[in-house]
């Protein structure tokens, strides 16, 4: 007799790769703060349509925005400078305290429980990573890849590779969990399967993405499904 289990494919599902700002933690909303003070400290108001070309953006492409929307020379010092404040002001919001997204807690616990290699993938500086992983708990992670670690960042495919070369694990046995168009295109373009939470903005469906409106109640085997590209 066959059983169900027999008949099932062999998952390949072998880790799961954490974006930070907007799916683990609720911090876009910080960075919102920082970005738009950011701009009238270098002379004006932020457009809606300068901000969302931020959201999830690397802090070199940010700043880029920033400086071509208020028609900056884009000097290394003055870009130096700008990110220094910016650090400066986002350090004082994680130091204080970061509030978790929705089900992120108990999501990261499943995953560690069922022995998933993992990764935290973002955008992010290390020193402000460093602050953010004192409230998302270090033991979740077997590595972490920081937006100035990397030769690129997302929507470049460079740090989900070498997360995936850390783990030790082909891209497309990874999942990728996302929340921004940005984290969501480079971890297509690295060849991994995608879990989309959006957070604050739209991300556009296409080929390799699964869309969950939260991550309250995601089971192992749902992470299985969403890999193998079933809806759960």
């Amino acid at each position: 007799m066959v059983t169900a289990v027999e008949r099932a494919p062999a998952s390949t599902l072998r880790a799961v790769l954490w974006d930070m700002d907007g799916t683990l933690l609720e911090s876009e909303d910080l960075w919102d703060i920082g970005v738009r003070d950011l701009s009238l400290h270098l002379g004006g108001p932020m457009s809606e349509e300068t901000r969302l070309a931020t959201i999830g953006a690397s802090s070199a492409d940010a700043l880029a925005t920033v400086f071509a929307a208020l028609g900056l020379e884009q000097t290394p010092a003055a870009l130096g400078d700008a990110k220094r404040w910016l650090y400066t002001r986002m350090g004082e919001f994680f130091t204080a305290g970061l509030p978790w997204r929705p089900g992120a807690l108990d999501a990261l616990r499943t995953v560690r429980a069922a022995g998933f290699g993992t990764a935290l993938v973002t955008n992010t500086d290390r020193e402000l990573a460093e602050c953010a992983l004192d409230t998302l708990g270090r033991e979740y992670f077997d590595h972490s890849v920081c937006g100035d670690e990397v030769p690129a960042g997302k929507p470049d495919p460079a740090p989900y590779l070498r997360a995936a070369e850390l783990l030790g694990v082909a891209p497309e046995h990874c999942l990728a969990v996302e929340d921004s168009p940005t984290g969501t295109a480079a971890a297509v373009a690295a060849g991994c399967p995608v879990l989309v939470i959006p957070s604050i903005t739209d991300v556009p469906a296409g080929p390799g993405r699964i869309f969950r409106t939260t991550l309250e109640g995601l089971t192992v085997d749902d992470l299985h499904a969403l890999h193998a590209g079933t809806v759960v």
